[in-house]
């Protein structure tokens, strides 16, 4: 299950196992959270404990696994937390697997991954191991859990507000929460937010300057281009970086321009979302399918280019916005 459908779920229960895996560390944590408040513990020094999965090898892993067994204190169930848990297939049938045909009664055990290894799909497939799925959601979803976010807190906010915080926070949700909490100080409980709140009190991230670089790019605003990418190089980033991000930019007006489908096909089969492929699918109309397969070219060239050292990085951009500004119009 996605993580927002998590608190719905613990409604109706609270499963024997959990696999809290993805890359937002503000959902696992949350997850975390939401099942020990379901779990309603009273005594975690006692009943709330937790293992690092790195150190289960061997005798302390059949040690682990024994240890689930154990009764808790003063509660009705026990939490044991494990993170950074990724058993291997052999671990897992001759030591786990037993455990999980009939899982403790009262242990509810969690494991707490980012998922990054090898071998972590294979956890999914666990019988008795519910999965949560604590990934980085799209900007839609992103945008009602804000919504409901903001609600709870006590704020009144615009939907167009908590679309733009989305973009300006790169669907970052630990970013969004302490930007809540700070409108929760600015504003006061029952204050509305509203698309000009978020623009003038919430700095955009560096992903969303970016995106709007290429945007400007696209749309041949030079003044605003060189502003953003300005703003870009004070913050650390290099020629190497703008240059590479405007060529995959052209590459992906490269790709929808060749396309058919509505945007929502497409989004799907470029793993982004529709509202990215509508504005992209603009762009290319704007500029000519013509014009943007050949900047992608040049731009790709440029940026091989630079890579290898044939032209400096500096002159590699010059001539990107050269070509992008000053090239011609051509379909």
């Amino acid at each position: 299950m996605k993580f927002t459908q998590l608190t719905k779920s613990l409604q109706q229960a609270v499963d024997p196992a959990y696999l809290i895996e993805g890359e937002e560390a503000y959902f696992r944590d949350a997850a975390v959270k939401a099942i020990t408040e379901a779990v309603n513990i009273t005594q975690p020094l006692l009943n709330n404990v937790r293992y690092e999965g790195e150190s289960l090898k061997g005798d302390r892993l059949l040690a682990f696994r024994d240890e689930l067994y154990t009764l808790p204190f003063f509660d009705e169930k026990r939490i044991v937390r494990v993170y950074g848990f990724y058993p291997s297939e052999r671990e897992w049938e001759s030591v786990l697997a037993p455990y999980f045909e009939k899982p403790c009664s009262t242990t509810v055990l969690l494991i707490v991954n980012e998922g990054k290894k090898a071998n972590a799909a294979e956890l999914k497939k666990k019988k008795n191991l519910t999965f949560v799925d604590c990934s980085r959601e799209d900007e839609e979803t992103l945008s009602r859990w804000l919504f409901a976010l903001m609600r709870r807190k006590g704020l009144v906010p615009d939907a167009d507000a908590c679309a733009l915080m989305v973009r300006f926070c790169a669907r970052d949700a630990s970013r969004m929460k302490a930007e809540t909490d700070k409108f929760v100080s600015l504003l006061g409980e029952g204050e509305r937010v509203t698309r000009e709140h978020i623009e003038e009190y919430v700095t955009k991230d560096a992903e969303y300057k970016i995106y709007e670089m290429t945007q400007a790019a696209s749309r041949g605003n030079f003044a605003k281009f060189q502003e953003i990418a300005d703003d870009l190089m004070k913050k650390g980033f290099d020629e190497h970086a703008l240059l590479s991000s405007l060529t995959s930019h052209f590459e992906t007006l490269t790709a929808v321009s060749n396309m058919k489908g509505g945007d929502e096909e497409i989004a799907k089969a470029l793993s982004q979302n529709a509202y990215a492929v509508k504005k992209n699918r603009e762009a290319a109309r704007r500029l000519g399918k013509k014009r943007v397969q050949t900047l992608y070219e040049e731009l790709y060239a440029l940026s091989s280019g630079a890579k290898s050292g044939i032209v400096f990085k500096q002159g590699a951009l010059f001539l990107a916005t050269a070509k992008i500004f000053f090239g011609g119009t051509e379909k």
